[in-house]
C-alpha cells in the first residue's frame, strides 16, 4: 500500500537549525550567528513567555475560552469583526484554512515567483492548480497590479507577499485594490503580511473592511518572536467569515500559544525594541555589505552574492549561517536576516571576507 501519487509537490526547504549546524562543525550553538530564518534575534515577548509559564498548568484542558478571546483582541485591534478572524497553527496553517475553504478540485491558484514555497504547496495539497506571476529582477522585484495582471487568468485565489520574501520588496494599498477591481468577482486577493510589522506601510486591513475580495495573513512569528508556537491567523471578508467553523481544525492553536498571543499584543516595549533593532540592521547591511542589495520592508536584507550555495557553506564555516536562496529560485543570492547589533556586524564582517576572497 502507498499514499497517493505526491510526485508533484515540492519539499519546502527551511532555513538549518542553530544545533544542527553547531552539531555538524562542532561549534557550541552560541557560537554561532544564525541569521537564516527571519526569526526575533531578541527573543519572545518577555509577557509571552510569562504567559506560557502561567498557561503550562492547564494544558490539560482544551482552549475553548483561549481561542475566543484572542479572536477578540485582533477583531478589536483590526476593527472588525470576530467571525473575520481565522487563527491557525502558523501563517501556513491559516493558508491551509483559506485553501480548504475556497478550492474546488482543478481550481487555479496565481503565486509569486519568487516567493514563498508553502503557497503553491498547500494549494496542491488541497487539489487546486498553481500558476506563478513572475516578479522582475530588472525591474528590482516590483509588485504592480499591471504586473500581475498579465500572467492571471480567472485564478480563485491570487497571492501577493508585501513584504515580499526573500526579496524585500512591498506592493501598495493601491496597487492591491487595482489589481482586486481588475480581477473577477470569484477572485481573492490574499495579502500576506507576515513581516508588515518591519515597514512603513500601515498594511491593507482597510480592504478587508471595505471589500468582499480582499484578505490579509498576520503571524506572530516575526515581530512578536513566537515562530517556535506556531501561531496566525488570516482575516477574511465578513461576507464568508462563518465558512471557518466549517473548516478549522479542533483545537489547532494550542492553549500556550493562544496565551502568549494574547499577552504579546500587550508588550509594546518588545515590538518597539524589535522594530527599532531590524530597522537599524538593515540599514547597516545596506550601508556596509560589500554586495548589492534591495530595498526591504521586512526584517531582510537580500544580497546579490554571485553564488548563494558556495557564499551560504563559506560563512557557515566562519560560524554565521544566512539563506541561499536557491530553493527560491535566486541562486546568486542569499538573505540575511536582521540580527543584534553584535550579530549583524559579525555577519557583515564574515560576508565582505568571503565574497572578498571570491573575486
Amino acid at each position: 500500500m502507498r499514499p497517493r501519487d505526491l510526485s508533484d509537490h515540492a519539499v519546502y526547504e527551511a532555513g538549518r537549525g542553530i544545533e544542527e549546524v553547531a552539531r555538524e562543525l562542532g561549534f557550541e550553538p552560541g557560537e554561532l550567528v544564525k541569521l537564516s530564518s527571519n526569526e526575533n534575534p531578541l527573543g519572545p515577548s518577555p509577557r509571552a513567555v510569562e504567559a506560557i509559564r502561567e498557561a503550562a498548568p492547564s494544558v490539560n484542558t482544551y482552549p475553548k475560552a483561549d481561542h475566543a478571546d484572542l479572536i477578540a483582541r485582533l477583531a478589536d485591534r483590526h476593527g472588525v469583526e470576530p467571525e473575520q478572524v481565522w487563527l491557525a497553527s502558523g501563517g501556513d496553517g491559516a493558508l491551509d484554512y483559506l485553501h480548504r475553504a475556497l478550492l474546488e478540485p482543478g481550481d487555479g491558484v496565481l503565486v509569486p515567483d519568487p516567493g514563498f514555497a508553502y503557497y503553491p504547496m498547500s494549494a496542491r495539497f488541497h487539489h487546486g492548480t498553481v500558476s506563478p506571476y513572475a516578479l522582475s529582477r530588472e525591474d528590482d522585484f516590483a509588485q504592480t497590479a499591471e504586473g500581475i495582471l498579465e500572467d492571471y487568468d480567472g485564478e480563485r485565489v491570487v497571492h501577493v507577499t508585501s513584504p515580499h520574501n526573500p526579496t524585500g520588496s512591498e506592493m501598495s494599498g493601491e496597487e492591491v485594490e487595482a489589481l482586486a477591481e481588475a480581477t473577477d468577482g470569484e477572485t481573492l486577493v490574499l495579502v500576506d503580511e507576515a513581516y508588515v510589522e518591519f515597514s512603513d506601510d500601515p498594511g491593507k486591513v482597510d480592504l478587508v473592511r471595505e471589500r468582499d475580495d480582499v484578505a490579509v495573513l498576520r503571524t506572530f512569528s516575526k515581530v512578536y518572536g513566537l515562530a517556535g508556537l506556531r501561531l496566525g491567523y488570516i482575516l477574511v471578508p465578513e461576507a464568508w467569515g462563518d465558512a471557518y467553523a466549517r473548516v478549522n481544525t479542533p483545537f489547532a492553536v494550542n492553549k500556550p500559544a493562544l496565551r502568549a498571543g494574547i499577552a504579546a499584543l500587550d508588550d509594546d516595549e518588545h515590538l518597539e525594541r524589535t522594530v527599532e533593532t531590524a530597522r537599524w540592521s538593515r540599514s547597516y547591511m545596506h550601508e556596509h555589505l560589500d554586495a548589492p542589495t534591495w530595498p526591504s520592508g521586512g526584517n531582510f536584507v537580500l544580497a546579490d552574492v554571485d553564488d548563494g550555495g558556495a557564499v551560504f557553506e563559506a560563512c557557515k564555516e566562519r560560524g554565521v549561517i544566512v539563506r541561499d536562496t536557491s530553493s527560491f529560485g535566486l541562486p546568486d543570492c542569499v538573505r540575511i536576516t536582521a540580527g543584534t547589533r553584535e550579530g549583524t556586524r559579525r555577519a557583515v564582517e564574515v560576508m565582505n571576507e568571503v565574497t572578498g576572497e571570491r573575486r
